[in-house]
């Protein structure tokens, strides 16, 4: 066996399982789980049909670099959404889902004959980012989110060694689990940093069209060309259709950026076995088209948040946050709890599912972020959702009085 996966840590729900053994939540309340950031929002029917319409291409193997109206979707997207000038022959591919994406583009850029490689992330994190990094060969380094700075990622605290090791930066704005948006500011020190050190920018996306703001959040190719980086040197961006279309079971997605990094990674995926069905692909050139579905998604979020975050804010250190369906919500010191013991007393009495922030972050230079935080996962419907932050506010209350 590869002896690397000795070094994977348990998956945070597989944790939060082994947290929730031997509790029974009291039958008189009807679960509800904020715990899973799995969109669960009607799939629109256009998809569906789009789906059902082309199983014909069940005949076909597909191309790993994806149809050229495909690809075309998501330069056309792209253009639509960021004001970019994409390549759909060289600067774009089709993936199954960002998660995928995600680590096997690691797989395809680390060189473990360099001595000591290095793989950097923000802290709190989504845990894929950890596990490329160790099958890769690389050593995770964890850069930590700071509270006072709405949780923007203090870059600063990577050591000059680290970033002399580094050979991939993985970002993620909106944020998982903080909603924190990078500003352009923000980019320009990472890609000065990029051309200081020689690493490579991931750039995880896939929160982009869930937001609060009139403005929408700034993507890394985006913040590339304004800065005049018009050739997205060292930078790959990640989108998926899961959050956008509500469409997770579909595994659709994209990359973009940097044309020698496409290059590679598409040799790397074709022999790995990544095409997209020709049925998902069709589905996909009929979600990327349209973009009416996405502001209906957005607006039942805008006034899902709208209703819920007021009644967590009474009790709990919480905000609305710059995007995404996440409240990343501290407890409060009156109740003597820590994250998991507050995650497992919630369902114990009131049967409302949560995460422990401290298993989406790591202990790293003397604290772990998440600690004393918890993440909710707002994608049931508003009266659900409603109803268990109710609960919450009971919970917290009758501890607290």
């Amino acid at each position: 066996m590869n002896p690397l996966l000795s070094r994977l840590q348990p998956y945070p729900f597989e944790r939060l399982r082994q947290l929730f053994a031997g509790v029974s939540p009291p039958a008189v309340y009807n679960p509800i789980s904020l715990g899973m950031g799995e969109p669960r929002h009607p799939t629109p029917q256009f998809i569906k049909d789009a789906l059902s319409n082309n199983l014909g291409g069940l005949a076909s193997y597909p191309a790993t670099a994806g149809d050229p109206k495909l690809r075309e979707s998501f330069t056309q997207w792209l253009n639509l959404r960021y004001g970019l000038t994409v390549d759909p022959g060289t600067q774009v591919l089709p993936v199954n889902g960002s998660r995928e994406a995600l680590f096997s583009f690691a797989q395809t850029l680390i060189d473990p004959t360099q001595p000591d490689p290095v793989v950097v992330c923000p802290n709190p994190f989504y845990q894929i980012y950890e596990g490329a990094a160790l099958l890769a060969g690389a050593t995770p380094y964890y850069a930590p989110s700071d509270p006072d700075r709405n949780f923007a990622v203090n870059w600063d605290t990577v050591p000059h060694r680290v970033w002399e090791r580094t050979q991939l930066l993985f970002v993620c704005s909106p944020g998982n689990p903080t909603g924190a948006v990078m500003p352009l500011a923000e980019w320009q020190k990472l890609f000065e940093l990029s051309d200081r050190y020689g690493f490579v920018i991931a750039s995880d996306e896939c929160y982009s069209e869930i937001y609060f703001r009139d403005e929408p959040p700034l993507g890394g190719l985006q913040a590339a060309a304004q800065l005049g980086r018009g050739d997205f040197k060292n930078i790959i961006s990640f989108t998926s259709l899961s959050k956008r279309s509500n469409v997770p079971g579909l595994r659709s997605g994209f990359v973009a950026g940097d044309a020698a990094l496409i290059k590679s990674f598409l040799l790397y995926r074709t022999y790995h076995g990544s095409a997209m069905s020709p049925i998902v692909q069709a589905a996909s050139i009929a979600a990327w088209g349209d973009e009416q579905h996405v502001v209906e998604n957005r607006t039942l979020y805008r006034k899902k948040f709208a209703q819920v975050t007021p009644l967590l804010a009474g009790v709990m250190d919480v905000a609305l946050p710059d995007a995404g369906f996440y409240l990343w919500a501290k407890i409060p010191d009156a109740l003597g709890m820590d994250d998991a013991e507050f995650a497992r007393a919630l369902l114990a009495q009131y049967n409302v599912t949560v995460l422990p922030g401290s298993y989406l972050a790591r202990e790293a230079q003397g604290s772990n972020p998440g600690a004393q935080r918890v993440r909710m996962a707002l994608v049931a419907e508003t009266e659900e959702c409603v109803e268990a932050a109710l609960r919450i506010v009971q919970f917290i209350q009758s501890h607290t009085a």
